[in-house]
Parts: structure tokens; sequence; C-alpha cells
């Protein structure tokens, strides 16, 4: 039985976040093989997240920047160490690589937050992402970790192809996994046209794409309001704040809904899921759970991006306000188009996020390695550099941290 520790940035919140849905369907595939499964984070626990013990998954408190993680790898002895986004790689990589060098290190990106940042300094002076924004010391960083681990998930066909082509990253060190969906648990019929109603967008409000989402929606939804004076927009999400409830509107139907216990639920209930990504990074947990509620959703080219090839769009992608607009209303008041889109959601979830498929790889992935480390790793002479002592300003930079708090 093989041990498995993951050092998580945040405590999982399925029901909060894409991130939080993504983990726990890699935690729950690593325990359907029997393995041992320890979670730990130096994250504060969170009002909404999971109970890690009934999924059978332990869980630990661990402090960064301190000698006493040390001791506790020593004693949990894991086979394998799954980081949670590059900055835990950062803070404990070398720690992992000092007291168990031959655990199987795992990094799992849940979306490349150098293209997120780089996109949003492009958005944020109205203009197209440069090599410069995207090559930034953020990129030096996360594109390093991915370099030090043994094989890292990459949940964008989209960022596959970025990392290769782009960053020139070897490929035997990345896997690509996108969201793992239990295809039989998926309802085979939902609400029809007639017993939705209103638009919806749900999306954690401390994710920065999501906030944006809901502020560019307050220019595009009086257009369409305009044309369908009766129907809402619907805004749900975790960690709403103040300057997000403040722009609840009854009288114009733009409602912030916040917090919804069942994603699912309120999915269903609407009519057509409205998402105008400007920018972004991974693949979209709520175009996901429109595909999964059969709910057709309007999008942009950031919002699509790595979820479909050639593949129909379950609704429209547009990058024009104008066509955007058009989109929503006609997919809202004509039924056959309607139905046209939702016909598309089922043929891309069967292609692309068959968990049966894509769990089996991943874990086949991860032994085959495993049995061949120290080959795999001679073969990654960049990352075998940047461990030397030399490249290693983050270990060091802790251990003075370390010393610091001790005085």
């Amino acid at each position: 039985m093989k041990k498995v520790l993951i050092i998580g940035y945040v405590w999982p919140e399925p029901n909060s976040s894409a991130a939080g849905s993504h983990m726990m369907s890699i935690l729950r595939q690593y325990t359907q093989q029997n393995w041992q499964v320890e979670f730990a984070t130096p994250s504060q626990p969170t009002d909404h997240m999971i109970d890690l013990a009934s999924e059978g998954i332990s869980s630990q408190k661990i402090t960064l920047n301190c000698d006493s993680f040390d001791q506790y790898i020593l004693e949990y002895l894991p086979d394998i160490v799954m980081f949670d986004r590059f900055m835990m790689e950062e803070q404990f990589g070398w720690r992992v690589e000092k007291n168990c060098p031959k655990a199987l290190k795992v990094l799992d990106t849940e979306d490349l937050q150098c293209l997120r940042h780089a996109r949003h300094q492009a958005s944020k002076t109205g203009r197209e992402m440069t090599q410069a924004d995207l090559f930034s010391d953020l990129a030096k960083r996360e594109i390093a970790a991915i370099l030090r681990c043994d094989i890292s998930l990459i949940i964008s066909s989209f960022e596959m192809d970025l990392l290769i082509n782009i960053f020139k990253v070897d490929q035997d060190l990345l896997h690509h996994l996108p969201f793992m969906v239990d295809l039989a648990q998926c309802p085979s019929t939902t609400r029809s046209y007639s017993e939705r109603l209103h638009f919806m967008t749900i999306g954690n409000f401390r994710h920065a794409p999501n906030w944006d989402v809901v502020l560019h929606l307050q220019q595009i939804w009086p257009l369409i309001k305009k044309q369908i004076p009766n129907a809402e927009l619907h805004i749900y999400g975790s960690y709403p704040p103040p300057k997000a409830t403040a722009l609840n509107n009854p009288k114009t139907g733009f409602l912030i809904k916040g917090w919804a216990e069942d994603a699912f639920d309120v999915m269903e209930q609407a009519r057509v899921c409205l998402a105008p990504i400007r920018f972004g990074a991974g693949i979209k947990g709520k175009l996901l759970d429109a595909m999964i509620m059969q709910t057709p959703s309007v999008t942009t080219t950031v919002g699509s991006e790595g979820m479909h090839q050639e593949e129909p769009w379950p609704g429209v992608v547009t990058d024009d306000i104008a066509e955007f607009v058009t989109a929503a209303v006609n997919l809202y008041n004509d039924e056959q188009l309607w139905l046209n889109a939702q016909q598309h959601a089922s043929s891309l979830l069967n292609s692309n996020y068959d968990k049966k498929i894509l769990g089996p790889k991943l874990i086949t992935k991860i032994i085959e390695i495993t049995e061949d480390l120290a080959t795999h790793r001679l073969a990654n002479f960049t990352g075998s550099m940047l461990k030397h002592h030399s490249m290693m300003s983050t270990k060091y930079m802790s251990q003075w941290i370390t010393a610091k708090n001790a005085i």
C-alpha cells in the first residue's frame, strides 16, 4: 500500500471552487487504489471545507518556514508527495527532497498562474497579452517548480501546448488531467426549457477572474434586460465581499445570490449560463457544471479554452459584446436553438471528461514513473540543475526565516 502526502495550499472546498472539486477527484482516485492518503496544509480551516475524514483521508496542520515539517515527514515517510500549486513546492519541496529523496514528487498546478497573471496584466490596460507579460518572474518560479518535480498535472490542453512549445518543458514531465467526471452520476434528463427561467453565473468571489465577470456583466446585463424585460440574472458564489453585495439590484434583476448550497441545483433552474470571462487560465468549473446539468452557456474564447477541440460548444463562444448579447437573447427565447445547444453537452462530456478513462491513466502514469524513478530523473537535467545548492534560494530564504523566528 502506497502512502501519499498532499501538501495543500488551502483546505479543499469542492462546493466553492473548481480547484477544490478537482483536488477531491484526485484524492478519491488515490483512495480507490487503497492507498493511504494524508492532506497537510498551513492554511486555516474554512467554513466550506470538506470533511476529509469522511472520505477516509487523514489531515495534518503544518507550519511554513519551520523545521517541524522535517520531523513530521520523516515519521510519515510517504511514497508520493503531491504539491497543490507551485508555491507549496517552493516552500516544502526542498524539505521533501532532503528527508524523503525517493518519494515521487507530483505538482498539481490547477491552472498556470503565470498565464492567468499575464492575461490579468494585459486586461488591466485593455490590450492583448505579450510574451513579456507571460515571461514574468512568476513564470520563472512556476516553471522552475514544474522542472523540479517528477510529474506535473496540467488541466488544460492549451496549457500543455504552451508548456511544451513556448516554455520548452519536456513532455515526459507533464500529464494532461482535465476534470474527472463520474458520468454514471450525471443526470440523463434535467429540467425542460419551459421549466427553466432566468440567467445565472457562479464562481468564488475571491478568484479575480470571477469578480471581473461580475463587473463585466454589469455592462452586458442592461443590454440583455432591454430585450427580455422579465428576465433576471442570478449571481452565485462563495465569499461575496461587501462590494459585491452592494451591486444587488432587484429593480434591474441583477441579483447577487451569494453562496449556493447546491451548485447543480441552481444551474439546472436557469435557462442559460453566462460566463463572459476576460482573463484566467485552466478550464472553468462553472462551464463544466453547465454541461453536466445540460444548461446551454454563452462564454468567451478564454472561457472555453482547453475544454473542447473540434467538438461543437453547448451554446455560443464569442468575445464581442454585441454578439454575446445576441447569443444570450436567442438561446433564451428560441427553444429549438436551446435544445440544439443542449445536445452538444453530453458528447463533450463523454469525449473529454470521463473519470473511468482519465483516472486509470493518471494512476498508470504515476506507477510507471515510480518503477523507474532514477532513470526518469536522470533525463531531467534542468530539474537536477535547479535542485543544485547554488539554485536553492527558496531553501536558504526559508532557513533564514526559520532562524529569525527562533530568535
